[in-house]
């Protein structure tokens, strides 16, 4: 599945045979001897209608992953019939609703606006961090640095995410995010997802801009963002952020025997 190029293998473990570890998940996750993807998410059954695991490419876990949270929905909404989802992460309770015109929303929860809670190595103002071009951070379950510059497009994500991703500031690393104002409530951006690298969209990302956006006066709560795969409307309400897009069921398939016990 894919939302807006944000690509996912999507495992539905609600009958409960199958089994994840960090070591599968690299494994599908090579783009050449796997499937490839830029994270895993595994559905198992759980309290609330299903639960979600992810895991990046590398074979570590995160807490929350926006657009595969919403690229599931659609899958179990059609699946069930159901218009609206109760889902448990790590990250904690989503809620996700059928928003009309093949748009999937969730709420991604509210954000995490002190420095111990995203986490940071040290107690600092999380409007404007204490490092070159004063990022903000935001936890959206995982930690995210964003960097409002002139224009997105001239920096060089190859060198400048891995950089920040690993920076002794963040102690679990982070997603690091570089954006512009184009016009009103209209965000640019760009992503480097931490244990991934450079992806075409990233909803938890996107919540993060749009609320550090929101915090610095540069837009309202509402606002739309342009990514490399495509547009995603973000609205901070009282509630929590709001993720909404549309997704993609691109296959389905069945793992090998042989790739299986390669493992």
């Amino acid at each position: 599945m894919h939302g807006l190029g944000n690509d996912f293998v999507v495992i539905d473990s609600r009958n409960g045979r199958d089994r994840m570890t960090p070591e599968m998940a690299r494994a599908i996750g090579n783009r050449h001897t796997g499937v490839g993807f830029d994270q895993l998410a595994v559905i198992t059954k759980g309290d609330a209608d299903i639960h979600l695991t992810f895991y990046n490419s590398d074979g570590s876990t995160a807490a929350a992953c926006g657009n595969a949270t919403r690229c599931i929905a659609r899958y179990i909404m059609e699946d069930t019939g159901k218009s609206d989802l109760h889902i448990t992460t790590e990250r904690g309770d989503l809620f996700a609703l059928d928003a009309g015109n093949g748009m999937t929303s969730v709420n991604m929860g509210h954000p995490l606006l002190k420095w111990d809670e995203i986490p940071l190595s040290r107690k600092m103002d999380t409007l404007k961090l204490d490092l070159k071009g004063e990022p903000t951070a935001t936890g959206m379950g995982n930690p995210h640095c964003t960097f409002f510059v002139e224009n997105a497009e001239e920096i060089s994500l190859e060198n400048f995410g891995p950089f920040y991703e690993n920076h002794c500031l963040f102690p679990e690393r982070t997603n690091v995010q570089v954006a512009h104002i184009i016009e009103e409530n209209q965000i640019r951006m760009r992503v480097w997802e931490r244990g991934v690298g450079i992806t075409l969209a990233s909803g938890s990302s996107s919540c993060a801009t749009a609320v550090a956006a929101a915090r610095r006066g540069l837009t309202d709560r509402s606002v739309t963002i342009e990514l490399d795969g495509g547009t995603i409307y973000i609205d901070w309400r009282d509630d929590g952020v709001w993720l909404k897009g549309p997704t993609q069921h691109v296959f389905s398939g069945t793992f090998t025997t042989d790739f299986l016990s390669s493992l």
